[in-house]
Order: C-alpha cells, then sequence, then structure tokens
C-alpha cells in the first residue's frame, strides 16, 4: 500500500487530508511574523493569521518542514511518494530528499520517492489526484513515477493576486510586477515557469483578468473531459466561483474543484489571490 506525504503549500479537499486511507498526511511548515511563530497545520486560524500579517510591516518569512516532520507521516509503508513545493521557491523538496534517503537507509521501504511539483497551492493537489490515479490503475511505482512526471511537466499553473508585496519581499517575484500591480487597478497575470514565478500578461481590473485566465485555460488545455481543473482562493470565493462559472460556460473539465488557500500560499498570494492549475 502506498503513503503520501506533501507540505502544507498543497490544498487539500477535506476528504484527503490526514486520513489512513487513501494514505494522505501533510507536513506542515513554519510561519514566523517577526516573534510570532505559526505551525501551518490543521490547527492555524488561517483567518487570524491573515490580519496579523496585514498589521505587520516586515517581510514574513516561512521554513520548510524538518527531515522528521516527514519521517514521522511514512507509517513504515512499502512505498512512500512526497510532494513539494517548487524546488526554487522552498527549501521543502531538498528537506523531503533528505527524508527519504533515512527512510532507505534504515530499509524500512521497499520505494521512495520525491516529487518537485515545479509549483504549488492546487498544482500540488492535481500531483496528488494523479498518484491516487495511477495506483488504482496497479501500476507500478516506477510506472506511477514516470506517470507523474509527465504529468507535471505538462501542468499549468496560473495567477492573479491583489498585491504581490510579500513576494517582492522575499525574493520570489521581481519587484516590477508588484509596480504593475499598484498601478490603476492593473493585475498581472503571472504562471509557473519552469518552477519558478513569471509575468505572461495584465490585465485592468478583476473581471477582465479573469477573462484572461479563461482564455488561457481555453487556448493551452486539451483534453478536458479527463482533466480537473482546481482553483485555490485567499478570502476570495465569489471570484473562484466566478471563474469557475466562466471556464464552464467554454469547456467541460471532468470537474472542477475550489479549494482555500491554507497559511504558506495565503502568505504570498495575500487576499483577494486566486491560482489556478490543470
Amino acid at each position: 500500500m502506498i503513503k503520501i506525504v506533501v507540505d502544507s503549500g498543497c490544498e487539500l479537499p477535506p476528504e484527503l487530508k490526514n486520513t489512513p486511507e487513501p494514505g494522505v498526511e501533510v507536513a506542515p511548515l513554519t510561519l514566523q511574523l517577526g516573534e510570532n511563530v505559526y505551525i501551518d497545520d490543521e490547527n492555524l486560524n488561517v483567518d487570524e493569521y491573515i490580519l496579523a500579517m496585514e498589521n505587520y510591516s516586515g517581510a514574513p518569512k516561512t521554513a520548510a518542514p524538518a527531515p522528521q516532520s516527514f519521517l514521522d507521516r511514512f507509517a513504515d509503508k512499502d512505498s512512500v511518494f512526497m510532494v513539494t513545493l517548487s524546488s526554487k521557491l522552498s527549501g521543502t523538496y531538498n528537506s523531503a530528499m533528505t527524508a527519504k534517503n533515512i527512510y532507505l537507509e534504515e530499509g524500512k521501504a521497499r520505494f521512495a520517492h520525491v516529487f518537485d511539483s515545479l509549483s504549488a497551492s492546487v498544482a500540488e493537489y492535481l500531483i496528488v489526484e494523479k498518484i491516487l490515479e495511477s495506483s488504482r490503475e496497479k501500476l507500478n511505482n516506477e510506472e506511477i513515477v514516470t506517470s507523474v512526471n509527465n504529468f507535471i511537466s505538462n501542468m499549468k499553473t496560473y495567477f492573479v493576486l491583489d498585491k504581490y508585496d510579500n513576494l517582492v519581499k522575499t525574493g520570489r517575484v521581481k519587484p516590477y510586477i508588484a509596480q504593475i500591480a499598484s498601478l490603476l487597478s492593473i493585475k498581472p497575470v503571472c504562471k509557473a515557469l519552469d518552477g519558478e514565478i513569471a509575468m505572461v500578461d495584465k490585465a485592468r481590473g478583476t473581471a477582465k483578468a479573469i477573462t484572461k485566465l479563461v482564455d488561457i485555460v481555453c487556448k493551452e488545455g486539451i483534453d478536458f473531459e479527463n482533466k480537473i481543473l482546481a482553483i485555490s482562493h485567499v478570502k476570495a470565493l465569489e471570484k473562484a466561483t466566478k471563474l469557475k462559472e466562466e471556464v464552464t460556460k467554454r469547456v467541460n473539465f471532468k470537474k472542477i474543484v475550489i479549494l482555500e488557500c491554507r497559511g504558506l500560499c495565503s502568505t504570498y498570494a495575500s487576499r483577494g489571490g486566486l491560482i489556478l492549475s490543470f
């Protein structure tokens, strides 16, 4: 039986969180605002954290889970798969790799593999779904790795944020993107590109930004009937629902899932942020 462990940059629906079957658990990152430290787990009050972040003038800090945090969640399974934030944006991939090496050296598993999502949030969730789908299809471990890596290489992640301040403060995007976002309601449309963040378009106002996202989905997507579109948001359910409605008018995905960002992605996407992956 397989075990899947993700970091808390992954947004998961309730039915997949910390359950023995199908076996998906979350290794939480640590979030810090000055002297205040938060663990990004199920006990985190995200509303209170976002308010504290909005009232904090400094740069928020985030720390990857320690290797032991991953190890504690393996439960001595024969096959362990880990999914992490982009290795170019976070240290969680390296931490998970260390956990993998320790686990194999101890002889507790026949197989362990770490998937670098090259993204975050609902992109990680889609990778989890692909692992589960591959497992249900009775693929062996190496076949699962090949199938999922192919999926990752073709996955698209786009986002529109109201603010890019924390991404700039922490060096994850170029300052000019935040400068554009501050001008007359201009909304930069960005994507995960080779594990990093790049601006690909811009729109004036939220409605036009949503239209841009829908256009991108329709242009770049294929085989919609067999794919999931995943949308995450930071306290912006109305915008996420509007995005889902506009996509549905034009293409038929197998399923569209809307999930709310937890602490890590709320830190960088900020209130009002929209993320989508397919």
